[in-house]
């Protein structure tokens, strides 16, 4: 699909085509992209604001809503597979260290597999969930059947 003003071509905002990467510098197994996995579901991008409302004495036909706390979901990753064991271990360093967080980003790509149409930035990420597939002798690479990740506040990037 073309805009016929200026020539440049707008994609459908489809979501098959994703990323997922996890950046953690203070790991001490390794470097700091931490996902080099693919995964065929994501899911929990997420953000709830709980407003307040106060009545007005003697107002009976209105009321007036303030913004209240947000709260943010759990980004949950499905089916994934990957040649690295680094989101084990990212697991297994945050049961050493508690404090160790990660930033992610979630990168939606259009349908020509290289133009990004937007990023969900992802702070302080917690893994709080990795399940392990059932076992089967016919597949070759590490396998996750599940990942959650508690984060601390989301953010749209829009592309440039």
């Amino acid at each position: 699909m073309a805009n016929p003003a200026n020539d440049t071509v707008i994609y459908p905002f489809t979501t098959f085509n994703f990323a997922v990467e996890i950046d953690l510098s203070e790991s001490p197994s390794g470097g700091s992209r931490l996902c080099n996995a693919a995964f065929s579901e994501c899911d929990g991008l997420e953000m709830t604001m709980e407003p307040k409302t106060l009545r007005e004495g003697g107002n009976n036909g209105a009321v007036i809503r303030l913004a209240g706390p947000t709260s943010f979901g759990s980004l949950t990753l499905k089916r994934g597979m990957t040649a690295s064991f680094d989101l084990w271990d990212w697991f297994d360093d945050t049961l050493a260290n508690p404090g160790l967080r990660a930033e992610a980003q979630v990168i939606l790509y259009a349908p020509d597999g290289s133009t990004i149409l937007a990023s969900f930035l992802l702070t302080r990420c917690l893994p709080i969930k990795l399940k392990a597939p059932a076992l089967n002798a016919k597949d070759g690479m590490v396998a996750i059947e599940e990942m959650q990740i508690a984060y601390e506040s989301l953010r749209l990037k829009k592309p440039a």
